[in-house]
């Protein structure tokens, strides 16, 4: 069995991290570059860092800020927020990142993940999906959760699978800054129909939510944020925690 991941996310705005409720209601959780050595330190197995912002102000990621978490780091490191071509992973491998997450800019031109697989290779693309459920449908949403598709999330992610991502990122919108738990159950349907790591996201809140995520909900990978950056939840602690629950893990 492959070793499940604990990943903190960094979600960026104007180059602070920022952590909501249901992605609205933001506020100030620190500096980034402290943030990402720290969870370095104390054995996180990967870092997300989102710039929330970009997508929406139509601006690319801050790629200065990725360099210098990069040269803080020792882990592979995630960057998502605006990125849309080619063009801009270059730019982004190049300041510092190991992958690269795309969301909108795949539901609009789903052929930039075949594109960009074929460029960088599978295992750098991360495709990221924000779902909500609406009337008993999973449906997938855009800009940062705000905008609503008609793409059904178990569709979608069969097919960013097909055309060459290397990795979900699934956040639940419903389950988002709750921490009342993962949506494990849409989670190991994608999970169990797919060939590639499924990332869980949205809803982690006490450390018996990450066993479940990774039992029932079959999730490779788990990304909480604010219980990592306030202190709720040390990873040494967590990780200690799933080894004695027989979970795989790094220590």
């Amino acid at each position: 069995m492959l070793t499940k991941r604990i990943i903190p996310c960094l979600d960026i705005k104007e180059g602070r991290t920022v952590k909501g409720v249901n992605f609205v209601e933001l506020r100030d959780a620190g500096d980034p570059v402290e943030l990402a050595k720290i969870y370095s330190d104390e054995g996180a197995d990967e870092l997300v860092f989102l710039d929330i912002t970009a997508t929406v102000d139509k601006r690319k990621t801050l790629a200065e800020l990725v360099t210098k978490v990069a040269k803080a780091i020792n882990i592979p490191f995630t960057v998502g927020g605006g990125i849309s071509t080619v063009e801009d992973v270059k730019f982004l491998l190049n300041a510092g990142a190991d992958k690269i997450s795309i969301n909108s800019a795949a539901v609009h031109n789903p052929q930039i993940i075949n594109e960009m697989a074929a460029e960088f290779g599978s295992q750098c693309i991360v495709v990221a999906i924000d779902t909500r459920n609406v009337d008993g449908i999973d449906f997938v949403h855009t800009h940062g959760g705000r905008q609503a598709t008609l793409l059904k999330t178990q569709e979608w992610a069969q097919e960013v699978c097909d055309r060459g991502a290397g990795e979900i990122l699934l956040t639940s919108m419903d389950h988002d800054g709750t921490k009342a738990g993962f949506s494990n159950e849409l989670l190991a349907e994608i999970s169990s129909a797919l060939s590639i790591p499924v990332i869980a996201s949205g809803g982690a809140g006490t450390m018996a939510h990450f066993k479940d995520v990774f039992t029932f909900g079959k999730a490779d990978a788990a990304l909480a944020a604010s219980i990592f950056h306030f202190k709720e939840i040390g990873i040494p602690k967590l990780k200690g925690f799933l080894s004695d629950s027989d979970i795989s893990i790094r220590k």
